[in-house]
C-alpha cells in the first residue's frame, strides 16, 4: 500500500477521534510538535525505525517528542500506530494530520520576514489583509532577518509577496548586467 494513502487513513482517524472527544486543538498542536521533532532531531527517524529497540522504548521517545505531558488520545493513537508496526510512518502521520485540520478549520499559515521587528498594530493590520484575502483564520509567524536589508516579504497559502531592500538591489542590479 502506498505510504501517503495509509499515512493520511491514520491521520483522518486521529482527526475524526480528536474531534468527536473535543481535542482536536491539543492534538493539534501535539502533532505539530512531533513533525518538529522529526526535523530539529533528524536522528529520531532512524531511532524509531531501528528494529533492535523494543515498542517501549519507541513509545516513549514519541510521546516525548509530541511535547510537555501529552493527551491520552494522543499516548492511545502512539501506541495503536506501535501496535500496527506503523512506527516508520509517524512522521508522515503527523504532518498528514497537520495538514487536514488545518484544511477542516479554514486555517491558513502565513509568515511576515522583516529586517527588523514590527510593532503588534503592523502585524495585525498584515493579519487582517490576509484573513480579507483567504476567507479564513490564519496562524501568523513573524520573523526578522537583518538579511533582507529593509521591506519586508509576505507569504501566505501560495501566495508570495517581496517588498524587500534586498530583492529589489538585486532585480537592478540584474539589469545593470
Amino acid at each position: 500500500m502506498d505510504l501517503g494513502l495509509i499515512s493520511v487513513r491514520y491521520a483522518r482517524a486521529l482527526l475524526k477521534a480528536g474531534t468527536e472527544a473535543k481535542l482536536e486543538d491539543r492534538v493539534y498542536q501535539e502533532m505539530q510538535t512531533l513533525s518538529e521533532s522529526y526535523i530539529k532531531v533528524p536522528e529520531l527517524r532512524f531511532t524509531i525505525d531501528n528494529p533492535m529497540l523494543s515498542k517501549d522504548t519507541k513509545e516513549k521517545l514519541l510521546v516525548t517528542a509530541a511535547g510537555d505531558k501529552p493527551c491520552e488520545l494522543t499516548k492511545t493513537f502512539l501506541k495503536l500506530v506501535l501496535k500496527e508496526d506503523r512506527e516508520s510512518m509517524m512522521q508522515f502521520i503527523a504532518n498528514s494530520f497537520v495538514t487536514l485540520y488545518r484544511r477542516q478549520k479554514k486555517l491558513i499559515r502565513a509568515k511576515l520576514l522583516t529586517a527588523t521587528s514590527v510593532s503588534s498594530a503592523t502585524e495585525q493590520k498584515l493579519r487582517k489583509l490576509v484573513e480579507s484575502q483567504t476567507n479564513g483564520n490564519v496562524e501568523f509567524e513573524t520573523e526578522t532577518n537583518p538579511a533582507i536589508i529593509g521591506g519586508f516579504i509576505l507569504e501566505y497559502d501560495t501566495y508570495r509577496l517581496d517588498m524587500s531592500v534586498k530583492s529589489k538591489l538585486t532585480s537592478i542590479l540584474s539589469q545593470l548586467k
